[in-house]
């Protein structure tokens, strides 16, 4: 592509934030002014702010229905094809479903080079076919800045359905992937990232939750998601409160990409975060937990790992198999969960 791949994608986004994601302060206002629709048929909608729809065709199959597009988090225009994609295909791997089929939405500048949106579709249509779906189309407009993402259908039984909630006390909380997308991608930006971290950034973006799915699906877990915009403790909170439990988070088990602690204490927080630690503020116990490590919770992911519940007895088995897939990401046992306390979950340094 010559001189086009060294385009300067993310300098052409005008919002800040990891995935330029809306905050939930606004999305909770929003949502609530939506009409509740009723059918027998439609076993997950938006009341419980889970990753998809679910809508049930028949006693032995259930449709995921999911949506996601952001604006670069990557100069490589092949490399941010394929995040957008592994991100929006993850919502149907935290529904326990398996992709089937994938359209493109496309917001793309008339003063970059058709090759650049080229090389975006490739990464995403790569990844689609690692999915084992089948890209179909989509639809593109003109705008100032690139978007790109997919819609995406799945299938799931519908006595096998991932929800985020249902956690039970005693439970313990996997996370697939290691934390601090945003932290790195702002140095990234700020020209001050090493290159072990963006290596391993972009390695777990790109990193399917397709494997991991797999190894869960053969264990009765409690309660899924994946952790994307709004950060583990964002996340987290979610499912606390729709589990009517509380969540115990140990801060240094949970895993986190190289460097991403330091860039945390030199400042470099996506703003994201703070809009995160915002919103959940209310129902979080800090503790006297370290800021460094309050950023990486508060931190918005983007194309994340999928945070579970399941029993104890299942926890060393379920490790074990994840290696044996080949889960090429980082997987941590992050905390437990306990009765209903006065917050949603609480920090353990």
């Amino acid at each position: 592509m010559g001189k086009e791949r060294d385009v300067r994608l993310t300098q052409m986004t005008r919002t800040a934030g990891c995935a330029a994601k809306l905050g939930p302060d606004i999305l909770s206002q929003v949502l609530g002014t939506i009409p509740k629709y009723h059918d027998d048929d439609l076993l997950v909608g938006f009341e419980t702010s889970d990753d998809a729809a679910i809508y049930k065709v028949t006693d032995e199959i259930a449709m995921i229905q999911t949506l996601d597009f952001f604006t670069p988090v990557v100069d490589d225009p092949y490399t941010f094809g394929q995040i957008a994609a592994t991100n929006a295909l993850s919502d149907i791997y935290a529904m326990g479903g398996v992709p089937k089929v994938a359209l493109n939405i496309v917001a793309f500048p008339n003063c970059l080079a058709p090759a650049i949106l080229g090389e975006i579709l490739r990464g995403g249509a790569d990844k689609v076919r690692e999915a084992g779906a089948v890209l179909v189309g989509g639809h593109s407009i003109q705008d100032e800045e690139p978007k790109y993402g997919l819609c995406v259908s799945g299938f799931v039984h519908p006595d096998r359905i991932f929800r985020n909630y249902g956690c039970k006390p005693g439970d313990v909380l996997i996370l697939t992937k290691q934390l601090g997308v945003g932290l790195v991608n702002t140095a990234v930006k700020a020209d001050m990232v090493s290159e072990r971290s963006r290596k391993e950034v972009v390695q777990v973006m790109t990193s399917l939750n397709r494997k991991a799915k797999e190894v869960i699906e053969e264990y009765p877990i409690t309660a899924c998601t994946d952790v994307t915009g709004f950060g583990l403790i964002g996340h987290g909170a979610e499912m606390a409160s729709a589990s009517n439990v509380t969540f115990e988070i140990d801060v240094k088990a949970v895993a986190c990409i190289q460097d991403a602690l330091s860039y945390a204490e030199m400042g470099l927080v996506p703003s994201g975060a703070y809009r995160n630690r915002k919103h959940t503020e209310a129902h979080v116990d800090l503790g006297n937990t370290e800021e460094r490590y309050v950023d990486l919770l508060h931190d918005p992911q983007t194309s994340g790992g999928l945070l579970f519940s399941v029993a104890p007895e299942h926890v060393d088995a379920i490790l074990q198999d994840m290696q044996k897939k080949g889960v090429d990401t980082r997987v941590s046992v992050v905390g437990r969960v306990v009765d209903r306390q006065d917050v949603w979950l609480r920090l353990k340094a």
